[in-house]
């Protein structure tokens, strides 16, 4: 008997050693990684021990046609993903250009590691006059994920919807369909809420995919940024319901115990199985097809394992590659500015003004306040807790459950806002500063400069601090997206044109200047808060603390905050500067829909990932309203 169940349980044995080898090695591996910052090796030996702990799929052989074929996995693509495959009479087929999600990246605190992987596009805008001048040849860097949950692996996971004005203008701008009465009800369905003050609310739900829900762990210093709201004329709020927008709050974040709950996570996986869903990796649509007599797209061309392939759609194509990939698809596929696609030999299939309208919140991100409460959050002390943390992340608490150390926002007024009841700044309160970790991370993903850093912020690395970036929530400056060549593969070039119009740069001078007031009432003066004294490089000549130096560090230390939209606006035809229809339909294509941040004609007063998840459940019943009424004939 012994030996008939040998091979058994040799067999077991194996798999237990094999899990106790991997879990060593990542272990050590983020050990390592900790205790080196991101330099060089560590960062491949990470990356490639957390590929053997991910767990993969057995890829399905593709088909060679899909009713719908989705490009993109971020919250508007993984929305759109699962509601279509409830039809188990259509086949889907998802393309994503890049790979798996790997555990190390539901890890909340260190969400800033990863704009140092593979799994960021890794972006930077163009060089421009008057912004990002501290940064490595004064280009900003734009982080976009790039894998299973698109950028929804790389945010800092704060969940906020906006306010009924920011849908409601979307209406009024020829969008009828997507007034917050008419949006609403996807929030809802969206939501599980998990905060247990506001399960029962009437403007929350439980039954969706998404966990909304406040940090396990919180700090004191977050108390004294809550606490200090009453004496800025501001209350504590639950920023995500209608009536009131204005005051300050713990985020809401997408994590459950602890963890980050990426669109992947929410959307795809627990529908991963479905036999009609098919999901390609590794896979960067280049092109869609184009049947020019009747402008009808026929499928898609994209390059996987170095070879290009073609996949047709029998129904649709819907993009929701983002911001920055679903114009730069658009505009390769021949549909964009007419004179742009032929100075590149581009055929054009239709003239839009695809790639303009670029919206994105910005901020200064330099502000450093020093205190000194109890609560060490220093590399080296979190280098010594390294173990501690991850024991107690795995356990769904402690500080690495901290969404990139953000645990407060705070939605205000300037007085160049003239509605009373509108904000258009928003304060990201963050445990930590740029020196937390020791210049490792955050101002490398950033690309600040080591002379801006090492003059202006390393003498803070043995400190406590904290910090808020003021985030200008209704610019008024567009940028925009154009191709730098013919060849899909090459990034496109992005031009911010921050502060081009100039009301933006002193609407964010207000924003500092309100950030630095609130460090010094009660609550903050409690802990011993101090703003940093060491004025920023570049800046000196300015009177520290005037006008004129905090217009001058915003524009140095000028960082986008992830949230680039609007580049294929939604609205009517005949208005001249839009790019799909209030069906999200690309105009004068037929079978063509965008899904993503990109269709926003202006950005919301938030963070747009809610909005985001929002749109790509809308497009999803919208497109199954119109294919309900169709038959299943194959155009090609």
């Amino acid at each position: 008997d012994l030996f008939a169940t040998a091979p058994e349980t040799l067999v077991i044995v194996s798999e237990k050693v094999s899990t106790m080898l991997v879990r060593l090695l990542f272990t050590v591996s983020c050990l390592v990684f900790v205790y080196h910052g991101v330099s060089g090796e560590p960062l491949t030996f990470l990356e490639t021990v957390m590929r053997l702990y991910t767990k993969t799929y057995p890829e399905r052989p593709l088909l060679p046609e899909y009713d719908f074929i989705v490009v993109g996995s971020g919250p508007g693509g993984a929305a759109v993903i699962n509601r279509l495959s409830e039809n188990s009479n259509w086949k889907v087929l998802l393309l994503e250009a890049g790979g798996e999600q790997i555990p190390f990246s539901e890890w909340p605190l260190i969400v800033s590691y990863f704009q140092l992987t593979s799994f960021n596009w890794g972006y930077k805008a163009e060089k421009q006059p008057g912004q990002c001048q501290s940064m490595i040849k004064e280009r900003c860097r734009w982080p976009r994920g790039k894998g299973l949950g698109g950028s929804s692996v790389l945010n800092y996971m704060i969940y906020t919807r906006g306010t009924p004005r920011d849908y409601d203008r979307w209406a009024a701008m020829g969008n009828p369909g997507w007034s917050y009465n008419e949006v609403y009800p996807y929030f809802l369905k969206i939501e599980n809420m998990t905060i247990p003050e506001l399960k029962n609310s009437p403007h929350h739900s439980t039954k969706g995919y998404v966990p909304v829900g406040y940090n396990p762990y919180k700090s004191e210093v977050v108390e004294a940024f809550l606490e200090s709201s009453k004496y800025v004329n501001q209350s504590k709020i639950d920023y995500n319901q209608p009536e009131n927008y204005l005051g300050f709050s713990r985020i809401q974040a997408t994590t459950r115990n602890g963890k980050r709950v990426s669109s992947y996570h929410a959307y795809i996986e627990p529908v991963r199985s479905r036999p009609n869903l098919h999901i390609s990796l590794n896979s960067q649509v280049t092109r869609v097809l184009i049947a020019s007599e009747t402008k009808t797209v026929y499928g898609v061309e994209f390059v996987k394992n170095g070879k290009k392939r073609i996949v047709f759609a029998r129904k649709e194509v819907i993009l929701s590659a983002g911001a920055i990939n679903t114009p730069q698809i658009l505009m390769h596929s021949g549909i964009g500015p007419h004179d742009h696609l032929k100075s590149l030999g581009i055929k054009v299939e239709k003239s839009l003004p695809v790639g303009e309208n670029l919206q994105d919140h910005i901020t200064m991100a330099g502000l450093a306040f020093t205190h000194n409460s109890t609560e060490l959050f220093t590399y080296n002390t979190m280098l010594a807790q390294a173990l501690t943390m991850m024991y107690n992340i795995s356990q769904g608490g402690g500080k690495g459950s901290i969404p990139g150390g953000v645990e407060g926002i705070g939605f205000i007024q300037t007085k160049y806002n003239k509605d009373p009841s509108y904000p258009d700044i928003e304060f990201i309160f963050a445990i930590g500063s740029l020196a937390a970790d020791s210049g490792h991370t955050v101002r490398r993903g950033m690309g600040i400069s080591d002379e801006c850093y090492n003059q202006a912020y390393k003498h803070l690395e043995e400190k406590n601090t904290w910090t808020i970036w003021p985030m200008l929530l209704l610019p008024k400056s567009r940028g925009r997206v154009l191709l730098g060549s013919r060849n899909p593969l090459k990034s496109p070039l992005l031009y911010g044109n921050y502060f081009e119009d100039e009301s933006d740069l002193w609407t964010l001078v207000e924003g500092i200047k309100l950030a630095v007031a609130l460090s010094r009432t009660p609550p903050f003066q409690k802990i011993g808060s101090q703003l940093n004294p060491v004025p920023m490089p570049g800046c000196k000549q300015h009177v520290f603390e005037s006008d004129e130096y905090w217009a001058c560090t915003a524009r140095q230390i000028t960082a986008t905050v992830h949230h680039m939209s609007g580049t294929c606006r939604m609205g009517m035809h005949e208005d001249g500067t839009t790019v799909v229809d209030n069906e999200l339909r690309v105009h004068g294509i037929n079978r063509l829909r965008v899904a993503d941040a990109s269709v926003m004609p202006i950005l919301i007063a938030a963070h747009p990932m809610a909005p985001i998840y929002m749109i790509g459940e809308k497009a999803a019943d919208m497109i199954k309203s119109t294919w309900d009424q169709l038959d299943n004939k194959i155009i090609r």
